[in-house]
């Protein structure tokens, strides 16, 4: 269950990551974020955690099997 939850959150920290970072990046406009380097920064930590949480509950199935 807790490997799920960590693969879920993961997922959708690098999605929510991933925008911001566009979005500070200014690929993607119609925000107050779009062409801010403070969002470019905080997308990218927020997508790298999110790379963590996923390589976590990989990590965590294959101690099991």
């Amino acid at each position: 269950m807790r490997n799920k939850v960590l693969l879920i959150l993961g997922i959708i920290a690098i999605l929510v990551g991933g925008i911001w970072t566009l979005q500070g990046a200014g690929v993607i406009g119609g925000s107050f974020m779009s062409g801010s380097q403070t969002w470019l920064i905080i997308g990218l930590i927020v997508a790298i955690l999110g790379i963590i949480l996923i390589f976590e509950a990989t990590r965590a199935r294959r101690r099991r099997t």
